[in-house]
């Protein structure tokens, strides 16, 4: 078995992630074995067939065509591209998507957003005195741990002087959920979920796989820990202890970033009583982690007219 897209492995593999189980599944499904030779499963766990935006984007149906991509924000500002998309005095920021911690656009591209292209747009609507309101048009299954909470503050420091409302187009799971919880207020369609606020990782142990074909892997290393965690021999227990309390970390971040700005509706043990449960339509609800069931074109209508 091996490695056949060690770029990908790297950013999948013995790092913690904050994605759902059934993302996950599916990306190990379409991708597993490009990236390991055979494939990857997650046993027992269905993958899950979901296209971001699939229904339509409320601001798109409120007029808004194109997504600008560009390298650099300054040069998009110097040449007159907007660097938000907007509706009258509100600026429409989408969150969709596998979320990735570096991508050099303003938006979403090959099925990825960057927290780095959130954070452009996100500084922008708050510097800008014509903005008035901000909606975050949230479908995503979440992403990578890294760059997420940076992200969350600044929505959050963004919601804190400015109307901010997170519409879940469909879903908002793991960090997609984490993006949604740093706005004011956050509403959904009946068919949408929300939740699973926890943290995963992976490691795959390839030795007994190759030890059927009659192969061994010799690491040659300086440094006691410079292969930890390394494919070819079984996670020892002092590797995978650090790799837990990491994961473990991040969880309590997220914890407590939720319960922090959710306040009253879903404080921190309400966040880590979910056990990283997903919930859909009323049940998000009354969980806590959503505001409200309305129609999306609705909801984007009425925060346009309010703020305007």
């Amino acid at each position: 078995m091996s490695i056949l897209m060690p770029r990908v492995a790297a950013r999948l593999f013995g790092v913690p992630l904050m994605v759902d189980q059934a993302k996950l599944a599916a990306i190990l499904a379409g991708i597993g074995g490009r990236v390991v030779e055979g494939g990857l499963t997650l046993p027992g766990i269905t993958p899950v067939d979901h296209v971001a935006f699939q229904g339509g984007r409320p601001s798109q149906q409120m007029g808004i065509v194109g997504e600008p991509l560009a390298a650099a924000v300054e040069r998009m500002e110097a040449n007159g591209w907007p660097v938000l998309q907007r509706v009258g005095s509100v600026a429409v920021i989408p969150v969709e998507g596998t979320l990735v911690q570096k991508g050099k656009w303003i938006g979403q591209d090959s099925g990825e957003t960057s927290y780095e292209g959130i954070r452009a747009q996100v500084a922008r609507a708050r510097t800008d005195d014509s903005i008035r309101g901000v909606v975050l048009e949230v479908d995503s299954f979440g992403g990578e741990v890294p760059g997420a909470f940076e992200t969350a503050q600044a929505i959050a420091d963004l919601s804190a002087v400015k109307p901010t409302l997170a519409i879940l187009t469909d879903f908002a799971f793991s960090a997609g959920y984490l993006m949604a919880s740093a706005a004011r207020q956050i509403v959904m369609p009946e068919g949408g979920g929300a939740g699973s606020i926890g943290v995963i990782a992976l490691h795959v142990d390839r030795s007994g796989e190759l030890e059927k074909k009659g192969m061994a892997v010799t690491l040659i290393t300086a440094g006691a820990h410079k292969a930890d965690g390394n494919p070819f021999q079984p996670l020892g227990d002092g590797v995978r202890a650090e790799w837990q309390a990491s994961v473990d970390a991040a969880y309590e971040r997220f914890i407590a970033a939720v319960g922090d700005r959710r306040g009253a509706r879903m404080d921190r043990a309400a966040a880590r009583a979910t056990e990283a449960r997903t919930y859909e339509g009323v049940n998000a609800v009354r969980a806590g982690l959503v505001d409200g069931i309305i129609d999306p074109q609705v909801a984007f209508a009425e925060f346009v007219n309010r703020v305007s």
